[in-house]
């Protein structure tokens, strides 16, 4: 039996992907006889009947808003949380974050200056550099990993004519494809841009690529099965993702043994490339001839039972609960003294 705290919400637009997520990790773990306190980045410590009202079970078709936010930021617990004795005193903390002074470095820093590296997922500077989209496929293209093209924003017009049309508008931080546009000209980028911008500082151009949407899980150092992600618009936005039944996840992906050992050899690439660690989830589109190219790279990837790096455990054998405890004994190893 294991003390874990499991730290969650977050004061940035994933913050309900986070919560859903908490929620069935928390159940989870206890069912392997783990004792789980759930600390709320925003509010604190949640009590059972507290932790029961807040942490909710759908995501919702919308993230939280502006004004939400605020109010959360101005609450949150900031560098208190690695002084609270629930977290201080764990032997495993387990993150589910997501986004900014979540999935950033930005806690991990925090836990490493209070002297609490037993944390699940990758240090600071893997999450860090995942978490710059940018940053990812600079690394991914000079270590001869295949990306799809890119520009940062701004760019003239003709860059744009360069990359080819349509063109997907994406903030560099941020997940949960918050921010997310598909522009088919070039008055349509200049308004998906500006309408980005209103959230997020720094914005990046990127082909569409016109083929299938894959991802791989990792876990361990080693690869997890590839799925297929099937949308009706063709982009896996945020309402894609957390809408029943607006997008098809199939576990495994319908692909040929060839290209799943390819997809599988990329993600741990890309893994390693990063300097990543314990888990991952890396996301590819297949250009209009099949070829496969990294999109982006996810080191705290959504985890609900039903989330894309849980299905891809789940489909090489290992369930939900299994999953989570092997996370959570990974950090708990690296504990000082353990």
């Amino acid at each position: 039996m294991t003390d874990i705290a499991l730290i969650t919400g977050g004061s940035n637009p994933e913050r309900h992907v986070a919560l859903a997520g908490a929620r069935q990790v928390a159940a989870a773990l206890r069912s392997r006889g783990h004792r789980v306190q759930v600390v709320d980045t925003a509010s604190g410590v949640l009590p059972p009947d507290e932790e029961e009202r807040r942490l909710g079970d759908a995501v919702g078709e919308a993230p939280p808003s502006a004004a939400e936010l605020a109010e959360l930021r101005a609450r949150g617990l900031g560098p208190r949380l690695a002084t609270l004795p629930e977290v201080r005193d764990a032997e495993a903390i387990f993150l589910v974050l997501h986004g900014e002074q979540g999935e950033d470095g930005v806690v991990q820093a925090l836990l490493e200056l209070a002297g609490l590296p037993h944390y699940t997922g990758s240090g600071v500077l893997g999450s860090a550099m995942a978490m710059d989209k940018d940053v990812t496929k600079r690394l991914c293209r000079d270590a001869g990993l295949p990306v799809a093209p890119w520009g940062r924003w701004p760019l003239a017009r003709a860059e744009a004519d360069a990359l080819g049309w349509p063109l997907m508008v994406k903030p560099v931080g941020g997940g949960s494809s918050v921010g997310l546009a598909r522009a088919c000209c070039w008055e349509g980028l200049l308004a998906a841009a500006a309408a980005a911008l209103a959230d997020h500082p720094e914005l990046m151009v990127e082909s569409f690529l016109t083929g299938r949407e894959l991802t791989a899980g990792v876990l361990e150092d080693r690869a997890l099965a590839v799925g297929e992600i099937v949308t009706a618009s063709g982009v896996f936005d945020y309402k894609a993702k957390y809408t029943p039944g607006a997008a098809e996840e199939i576990f495994p992906a319908d692909v040929s043994e060839a290209l799943a050992d390819r997809l599988r050899e990329l993600a741990l690439a890309v893994h390693r490339t990063l300097r990543l660690r314990d888990f991952s989830r890396v996301d590819f589109r297949l250009d209009a001839g099949g070829e496969p190219h990294v999109l982006e790279v996810n080191t705290l990837p959504g985890f609900t039972a039903t989330s894309l790096l849980p299905q891809s455990a789940a489909a090489t054998g290992i369930v939900f609960e299994d999953l989570c405890e092997r996370i959570a004994l990974l950090a708990a190893a690296r504990r000082p003294g353990s």
